[in-house]
């Protein structure tokens, strides 16, 4: 009685797993959102010129080197052409916060005054910014895990879930 009760609560769990990726693998939705885009463009053989247009972000997708945004840029000559934009996080994470109150010492007749200091340090992500994006990446490991699996993969598939909602809700 209890090797059957085992057997169908393991065949549960895995039709269960099964389940979770194939919705965590699924193809997300398309969002369609729109970013205006402004720069430098030069077609094939032509000369650079300004270029104005909108980007339709259909969804964000998981790549080896990371994230991307998939979607279609239209504007002046270019209609609907397919893109993929790699994303990259930028911003600042906290990394330690001390506030220390007064502090006077007397040290053999010597006397030291150290008024209230303040110690912030922040890390700011982004190209180049390698000690920064190593803290923020490290000072996130306690966060609790979203997606699917464990590990990075798990985390950036999780990301890429948020992301597309996010989008979907704009």
């Amino acid at each position: 009685m209890i090797k059957r009760s085992l057997i169908a609560t393991l065949v549960a769990l895995v039709v269960s797993a099964a389940a979770f990726a194939a919705t965590a693998t699924a193809a997300p939705k398309s969002v369609n959102y729109d970013v205006p885009v402004t720069g430098t463009a030069t077609p094939a053989g032509g000369t650079a010129a300004p270029f104005t247009g909108t980007l339709t972000i259909d969804r964000v997708v998981r790549t080896a080197t990371g994230l991307a945004a998939v979607g279609t840029l239209t504007g002046p000559g270019v209609t609907n052409q397919a893109v993929t934009v790699p994303l990259q996080a930028t911003g600042t994470c906290d990394i330690l916060h001390l506030t220390l109150g007064p502090l006077d010492l007397n040290l053999l007749g010597l006397v030291v005054h150290l008024d209230q200091v303040v110690l912030d340090i922040t890390a700011e992500q982004g190209p180049g910014n390698l000690l920064g994006n190593l803290l923020c990446a490290v000072a996130g490991l306690l966060d609790p895990p979203t997606g699917g699996g464990g590990g990075l993969g798990g985390i950036l598939n999780g990301i890429v879930a948020l992301l597309n909602q996010i989008l979907a809700r704009l």
